[in-house]
């Protein structure tokens, strides 16, 4: 059955990047422009709250102008407003939510409130307007979300039908990535300091736990980064030189061991057809080797560039409320959060 065509416009600021987007039919990305406020946060080690939702205000207006004009639209031309509604820092949301709002209001086109994780989900479905297009994945399907505040499994059996098999139960992986990165002296973002340092280490020189939490499906990376901390400390007591590349291969070695075994062993129990895998920390190389090496089936993996936050996926999740819940052109209504939330 083809879907109805609508152009969504899309406003993500849950975190430390202000982003627009406008796709079409929940796949053509049209525009996706992001401004990010890393090097702003990078002195503390991680996101400032505050500092965050002031330049999240000073962004949001060009920025959103900046979507529409790359799309060659105007606003007119938009079927509906989606909007980041959480989870995320709060200061940051109501930025974004405040100027979704005014736009709806001021158009009176519908407004279309999307849960963070949704999104990523969604980015598997994503290609650029002047790229050719991609088999979308297929139902049912098992998606893997790593991020710096998650960790979830979720199975999906069609569009908007979400059963959340497990999560994090202490530090989501990108969360585990920035705090080692910090505990061995590398710079914020943890993630791709890990990785870049991790390419000259030896990932067996350090036999870090790995939590399988058998009997179900949650992740904890609390003990792994516990782990890292005693060994540094150890090695810093004898007065011995840390051997930086190796502990950030050994430790990410650990991390991707649990992500992998425990995504796979999932996609087998319950019998799915394909495999999502995204979020932030998907986007490190050696998960994306090992998943797609080891998985018997087809794994979609967003390209880097979908994989941190970003507007585009938020605008096409929407679509697909947009087209099954019936919005009339009228509707100004922000969706109740997903059950992930």
């Amino acid at each position: 059955m083809s879907l109805p065509t609508a152009r969504i416009l899309g406003i993500e600021t849950s975190c430390d990047e202000t982003a627009a987007s406008v796709v079409s039919d929940g796949r053509v990305i049209h525009s996706n422009v992001v401004a990010s406020q890393i090097d702003l946060h990078a002195e503390y080690g991680g996101v400032f709250p505050e500092l965050a939702s002031r330049e999240h205000v000073k962004a949001i207006y060009p920025i959103v102008e900046q979507a529409l004009h790359q799309a060659h639209l105007t606003i007119q031309d938009i079927d509906a407003i989606a909007v980041t509604q959480g989870p995320g820092l709060a200061g940051s949301l109501v930025v974004g939510m405040n100027m979704a709002k005014g736009i709806a209001l001021a158009t009176r086109k519908p407004l279309i409130g999307v849960n963070h994780m949704e999104g990523h989900i969604y980015s598997a479905w994503l290609y650029p307007a002047n790229a050719s297009p991609h088999q979308p994945p297929n139902f049912p399907l098992l998606a893997l979300l790593v991020s710096g505040g998650h960790s979830d499994l979720v199975l999906m059996k069609d569009h908007l039908q979400y059963e959340r098999l497990g999560g994090t139960l202490d530090d989501a992986a990108g969360e585990a990535f920035d705090k080692v990165a910090r505990l061995l002296g590398l710079s914020y973002p943890g993630g791709p300091s890990i990785q870049k340092a991790s390419l000259s280490g030896s990932s067996t020189a350090f036999a870090f736990p790995r939590a399988m939490m058998e009997g179900t499906w949650d992740f904890s990376f609390s003990g792994v980064k516990t782990s890292v901390l005693r060994t540094v400390e150890s090695l810093q007591a004898e007065a011995k030189n840390l051997p930086i590349e190796d502990l950030a291969a050994s430790f990410q070695e650990a991390v991707v061991d649990v992500l992998v075994e425990k995504t796979l062993f999932a996609a087998d129990t319950h019998q799915v057809r394909e495999i999502i895998v995204a979020g932030g920390v998907s986007a490190n190389k050696r998960l994306r080797e090992r998943i797609l090496s080891q998985s018997k089936r087809p794994i979609h993996i967003p390209p880097l560039s979908l994989c941190t936050d970003n507007a585009a996926m938020i605008a096409g999740a929407a679509y697909f409320h947009f087209v099954h819940k019936a919005f009339s052109p009228h509707d100004i209504d922000v969706l109740p959060t997903w059950p992930l939330s």
